[in-house]
């Protein structure tokens, strides 16, 4: 009969770490007496990041005596207590690889279910004093396991553990953990674990995730997407190769396109619809380049490209590419990458942009129109006016090609000239108001960018008016925002070269492309991501020793090495840069 040996808690505090503070209830401490379970919590307890711990599906963490046995041996430590694995309840029996997602257990007075193996983050090697914890929970296929309270009630150190009933298709927790994590992702046994209605909301999306790429025996150029929760095909060339320019075009008052061709003429790899080029603008052939990423705006499978470019007034990359680059000459590009594309299917689809956020949802058009779909398609944009209206005409003539297709243009300045009705349908600005009076259809896939605040707005407007927030999809020009789970205070700073290099540069060039930096490596950095942080950079990340996958970085041009080795390889072309280290000159799409 398996027993509770401990009921712990703990609430959420500030703790320190790395010159930063963690909010964090990765502390918990063991109590005596009867504790009441309710669906959320035990009395007395809390989760500093409830997006990652916590809720109705993972109200207690469960961990075993055999597991404490067993690190205590593999770290040679003697001084653990009750708790230490940031576990709500210490239990003697069921161990990973007998329990299983569903069954479901009394303990005093509560009724539970296991939901899921624990999320493996950073804080429970805080906690532990060792980094590598969320890699070593892993690998040893020892996380330990979340309830679901069924029956509130009290529980206390000392209750046997009764089992009610054993979880559909019989999965133990070790198994869909190392499905998800470990290499090799077999598809009837991700299908098997769908069939568990247990299974929490997250874990069934990161299943359908692997499902739906099609994820065989797991590695290789597909990477993990039930982790990343995207799957694009590898690059179609390594690093940069040069692009000859054939045509330039102005396409409003501040946008230009450049069309780009193989030097011997040969088709150009095919590019997703939504996807950008990044391209290496060299200015001065003493000084570092300069590394831009642009989107891909003409017909996706066309033998050559069009980039789309705003030129900003101080832009360094956009004014170059303005007042020098002519036709005939060379830009270095690297192929086309990125996940914000085109899903296929038969659903509507929403197109929605301000300015020169139409240059993805452009590429987009062109790949419905070419295809006669019979997708209901809305293409709304928003302007200033009919003189900083990018492709008017030419997404005019595609809308006509198209049966069910619905347009709205918002002019928010429009100019005497500008003809309502003819050149945009409203004066003003694209709300919440808005959207809601064009009555979208609830099962569209809506693509959106622009600004960050207009698409911050449009996808609330979006779901406000009926869609899933999981099918509003959309494209960030410049930096992207940072994961940071738990640390709390920190000021976002412009990225920059290390305020203290820690000696003389010994390594390769790491260049942060979306952050416009170039800085030499030294090892005492430890990672690329210790690096980028050095930098500030923002940067995405939660297990920090390669678990997870929120750091995974495609890789523009070069090569990295692993120490450690993660736990998983991603995908062709990125790099998971919490455990890597530069091995030649580097860039990075960060």
């Amino acid at each position: 009969m398996a027993t509770l040996v401990a009921v712990s808690v703990g609430m959420p505090k500030n703790v320190p770490w790395q010159g930063r503070t963690t909010f964090t209830g990765v502390w918990k401490e063991p109590v005596s007496g009867p504790r009441m379970v309710r669906r959320l919590n035990i009395d007395g307890d809390g989760q500093g990041d409830v997006g990652g711990h916590g809720g109705e599906q993972r109200a207690v963490l469960v961990y075993q005596l055999d597991s404490y046995r067993h690190w205590r041996k593999e770290l040679g430590r003697d001084d653990f207590t009750f708790g230490q694995f940031g576990e709500n309840f210490t239990v003697d029996g069921l161990p990973d690889d007998e329990v299983c997602i569903g069954d479901r257990y009394r303990i005093g007075g509560a009724v539970f279910e296991v939901t899921q193996p624990r999320v493996t983050c950073y804080r429970v090697g805080m906690r532990m004093a060792e980094p590598r914890m969320a890699a070593l929970l892993v690998a040893h296929r020892r996380p330990g396991f979340y309830f679901r309270v069924l029956e509130e009630g009290e529980v206390t150190a000392g209750d046997e553990i009764v089992k009610l009933a054993t979880g559909p298709e019989a999965m133990t927790v070790a198994e869909i953990d190392a499905l998800l994590y470990l290499p090799g992702h077999p598809r009837e046994q991700v299908e098997r674990a769908l069939r568990i209605p247990a299974l929490s909301p997250g874990w069934q999306a990161s299943m359908r995730a692997l499902l739906d790429a099609q994820v065989g025996d797991g590695g290789g150029t597909a990477g993990n997407p039930g982790l990343t929760g995207a799957a694009a095909p590898p690059p179609a060339w390594p690093g940069f190769r040069p692009l000859r320019v054939t045509r330039v075009r102005e396409e409003s008052s501040s946008i230009f396109s450049l069309t780009l061709a193989a030097q011997d003429g040969s088709p150009l790899p095919a590019g997703m619809p939504g996807q950008f080029l990044t391209v290496r603008i060299r200015r001065d052939p003493d000084g570092p380049p300069l590394i831009r990423t642009y989107s891909l705006s003409g017909r996706p499978g066309a033998a050559e490209y069009r980039i789309s470019v705003k030129h900003e007034p101080h832009g360094l990359g956009s004014g170059h590419l303005r007042r020098h680059v002519r036709e005939g000459d060379l830009l270095e590009a690297a192929a086309p990458r990125g996940t914000f594309v085109l899903a296929e299917g038969d659903t509507p689809v929403v197109l929605l942009s301000a300015g020169v956020g139409a240059t993805p949802v452009m590429a987009m058009l062109h790949a419905l129109a070419d295809d006669c779909a019979r997708r209901e398609v809305w293409w709304l944009h928003m302007a200033r006016d009919g003189e900083n209206h990018p492709f008017a005409a030419e997404s005019r003539a595609l809308m006509g090609r198209l049966a069910g297709a619905h347009a709205y243009i918002a002019y928010s300045r429009p100019r005497e000239s500008d003809r309502v009705g003819a050149d945009y349908t409203r004066a003003g600005r694209l709300d919440a108001a808005r959207i809601a009076a064009l009555e979208l259809p609830p099962d569209a896939d809506a693509y959106v960018c622009g600004p960050q605040g207009f698409m911050d707005a449009m996808a609330e407007a979006l779901t406000a008016g009926g869609l899933a927030a999981d099918h509003v999809h959309t494209e960030t020009f410049g930096t992207l925002s940072s994961v940071n789970p738990g640390v709390v205070g920190a000021t976002a700073r412009a990225p920059h070269p290390p305020a203290a290099p820690p000696g003389e540069p010994t390594g390769p060039s790491v260049s942060f492309a979306r952050s416009g930096i170039s800085v030499p490596w030294h090892p005492a950095y430890g990672t690329l991501l210790e690096l980028a942080e050095a930098c500030d950079v923002p940067t995405r990340w939660s297990c920090r020793t390669g678990v997870c996958h929120t750091c995974e970085t495609p890789v523009l041009t070069g090569g990295v090495g692993y120490a450690p080795e993660p736990v998983d390889e991603p995908a062709e072309g990125n790099a998971l840069i919490c455990c890597s280290q530069p091995r030649t000159d580097l860039v990075l799409d960060l």
